[in-house]
């Protein structure tokens, strides 16, 4: 794995939030990578080990996950918010522009941040989200979000994934499962297997119409002129076929690439999604940022 450093910042409401930083050239914009509800920084570790040195990536923990710092008020836990989070790390870094990969809540930040400042955005991936949610989709991450398990080993937590998310994967072996297990998971201070977020930030969530914010198709707008990629899972049960082909309608330039055999999400390291990336990659280098 690519070497990176841990680096801190801090929310307005003072929050002390984590990211890794993985170097590269000073000459292009990093790529900022967002991860989904329950996950962490750790989801783009083979993402940023392909790219790191090539482009800087700063992987980043959202509030309430990994290594980043527990809220103080659970309510904190919505878009709006991690975007101002998101915002307050570019002040601080001192980015004028960057590229955005965002996988499912990731992805809804990305948009609204194309909103607050879109002219930073050199690049945008979406991974298997969008303006609409399916209802399917919600449904069943209402069923596991914010509920607490602990396993004596990393087998037994490796097997309760598999358990979930057996159709999400279904080429899937023991080895992928384990290691899956290794980035949802960690070990507290009494040797248990523990999942690494904040169980509050089901709170806001399980509020109706609070999981994508405000209106996300106006959002999209602010992506128009920007390279984007829209990476769906082909049995995803969060963004319909529908729903991505009205984007790619609505986006001038986006390019889709569907993955077959998968759910909700894809992990960005398929060869199909890999290629695209650097197809995405070759546009923000031969584009310039357009407001």
């Amino acid at each position: 794995m690519a070497a990176y450093e841990n680096k801190y910042w801090w929310s307005r409401d003072e929050v002390r939030l984590h990211y890794r930083d993985y170097a590269g050239p000073s000459d292009r914009p990093p790529i900022l990578c967002i991860a989904g509800l329950t996950r962490n920084a750790r989801d783009f570790s083979e993402v940023a080990a392909r790219l790191a040195g090539q482009w800087r990536v700063i992987t980043i923990d959202l509030r309430g996950r990994g290594e980043s710092g527990y809220a103080k008020d659970p309510m904190s836990y919505v878009p709006l918010t991690y975007v101002q989070d998101v915002e307050a790390l570019l002040g601080e870094l001192g980015v004028d522009s960057y590229v955005a990969f965002g996988t499912s809540l990731g992805g809804i930040v990305t948009m609204l941040l194309a909103g607050t400042a879109r002219e930073r955005l050199a690049g945008v991936l979406l991974n298997d989200v969008g303006p609409e949610i399916e209802t399917a989709g919600l449904s069943r991450i209402r069923t596991y979000v914010g509920k607490s398990n602990t396993w004596p080993t990393w087998m037994h937590a490796a097997r309760a994934v598999m358990d979930g998310n057996s159709e999400v994967y279904p080429h899937y072996d023991i080895a992928d499962w384990l290691a899956m297990a290794k980035r949802l998971y960690r070990l507290n201070s009494a040797g248990r297997i523990v999942l690494d977020y904040d169980m509050k930030i089901a709170e806001p969530f399980r509020v109706p119409g609070n999981e994508a914010g405000p209106d996300m198709w106006r959002a999209l707008e602010g992506l128009k002129t920007i390279p984007t990629l829209v990476v769906r899972g082909a049995t995803s049960d969060v963004l319909g076929a529908k729903t991505a082909a009205r984007m790619i309608d609505q986006l001038p330039g986006a390019e889709l690439v569907t993955v077959a055999g998968v759910g909700h999400t894809p992990t960005l390291n398929e060869p199909e999604v890999m290629a695209a990336i650097d197809r995405l990659l070759g546009k923000v280098i031969a584009e310039p940022v357009r407001a």
